[in-house]
């Protein structure tokens, strides 16, 4: 496929287009259904799926179903778009079978000069125009005379076609990357769920891991353990543990950073973008808050318990009184207690902790974690497997980051004919 940049354009109701391309009101390229209005009376325990705004905005979010008679146009079948103009604004190509179609949103059937696809990422562009149209101050939505005001441009339906086919083959690698996170992230699950137990152990042998069932266990507080595991509180492997410093973020562009609550995300933070901060209790001697390799920060409030791993030190950077620092003895490796801060038996113990506002943690219950502690090579090994699951899976949302940025300069470049495909 050849690409080319566009160079006569003309003037219309969205700006510049190519000569050669028609400028159409949404009414005029598709037909707009509206769903049905099932009232809850109406929802079954079997029959077909209704459509409602959460099944399209969460995959996972459960059906009501729908067994009576109802008019074909309410019946959705997979490859029709759905295009949502209430509480949730957005267009979504529909795969989940055979479904009927609840009210506040459209099914879009595109005319016979429209290709459906290209239809489909060119309401993206219309919703930006519509995004600025809305009505209503709780229930955003817009009215259905909006598509007769709303314009997209309309190249050739030849070209249409080749559009979409680029669009929906970046997709398709997205997808593609989307379902070995995903893979990965079930495979780090489950080998966290037997590791950090020992169910299967892991030995080493002339710089191989090898993985075994175990046969011998011990009764403890968190249940069966291998015979020769430690069960510990986290006070007792902890060398240090203390609440950060109070500091504010400040518009500065040198001094000491300091790492948030909110920096922390999925287990990481940007270290080399946190914001520059002002202290705000006066102390002079810092030093004990400054971030050095293998210190774990742990969050006590708003996204309550997350932690990450500072792998080496950082001279000017600074952790807030609303994270705990978290340094450890020889006898535990501090990537495998990362790790263990990760498991279900943590985030059960972390679930105790409830505010009447909001959700905290403090040092008490931290140093009361109970933590099953192998031999401390069992410790390593156990870090670097669930080590390089991480990384496979940080290489694959890298993947899909420059796969998005692919796709984005399509939808800004093809969908408006600044650059074009040759036929």
């Amino acid at each position: 496929m050849e690409f080319y940049k566009e160079t006569k354009f003309k003037n219309s109701e969205i700006g510049e287009v190519p000569e050669d391309w028609d400028v159409v009101r949404l009414i005029d390229v598709a037909d707009y259904i509206n769903g049905y209005a099932f009232s809850p009376k109406d929802w079954k325990d079997k029959g077909l799926p209704i459509i409602r705004i959460q099944n399209l905005n969460d995959p996972k979010a459960e059906f009501n179903y729908f067994d009576g008679v109802i008019d074909n146009k309410y019946i959705v079948k997979n490859g029709d778009i759905l295009f949502s103009w209430s509480a949730s604004i957005g267009v979504y190509i529909w795969n989940r079978g055979r479904a009927v179609l609840n009210q506040h949103i459209f099914k879009v059937v595109p005319k016979n000069n429209v290709d459906r696809l290209f239809l489909y990422y060119t309401l993206f562009l219309a919703i930006e125009q519509l995004k600025n149209r809305v009505h209503g101050s709780t229930m955003k939505h817009f009215k259905r005379s909006e598509l007769n005001t709303t314009f997209i441009p309309l190249p050739p339906l030849e070209e249409q076609k080749k559009i979409a086919e680029v669009l929906s083959k970046t997709d398709e690698a997205i997808q593609k990357v989307d379902e070995g996170i995903e893979k990965f992230e079930k495979l780090k699950k489950g080998l966290m769920n037997i590791l950090l137990n020992g169910k299967v152990r892991i030995k080493v042998e002339n710089g191989k891991i090898y993985f075994y069932k175990e046969t011998r266990f011990k009764n403890s507080e968190v249940g069966e353990v291998p015979e020769d595991w430690r069960v510990v509180r986290l006070g007792d492997i902890a060398e240090k543990m203390y609440y950060g410093i109070t500091a504010k973020a400040v518009d500065y562009d040198t001094g000491l950073k300091m790492v948030r609550t909110t920096d922390i995300i999925n287990y990481k933070v940007d270290w080399e973008n946190l914001p520059f901060c002002e202290i705000t209790d006066n102390r002079k001697d810092f030093s004990k808050y400054l971030i050095k390799k293998d210190d774990i920060l742990i969050s006590r409030a708003g996204t309550v318990g997350i932690s990450v791993l500072s792998e080496r030190d950082y001279n000017n950077v600074i952790f807030g009184s609303y994270l705990i620092k978290l340094q450890l003895k020889p006898k535990a490796f501090p990537k495998y207690v990362h790790y263990f801060l990760q498991s279900e038996h943590y985030w059960k113990h972390i679930g105790k902790a409830q505010g009447s506002t909001l959700k905290n943690i403090n040092l008490p219950l931290l140093k009361s974690l109970i933590i099953p502690l192998p031999p401390i090579e069992e410790q390593k090994a156990i870090a670097e497997i669930l080590s390089k699951i991480d990384k496979v899976i940080q290489l694959k949302k890298e993947k899909k980051e420059k796969l998005q940025k692919i796709k984005k300069y399509f939808m800004d470049n093809l969908l408006t004919g600044k650059v074009r495909i040759k036929l």
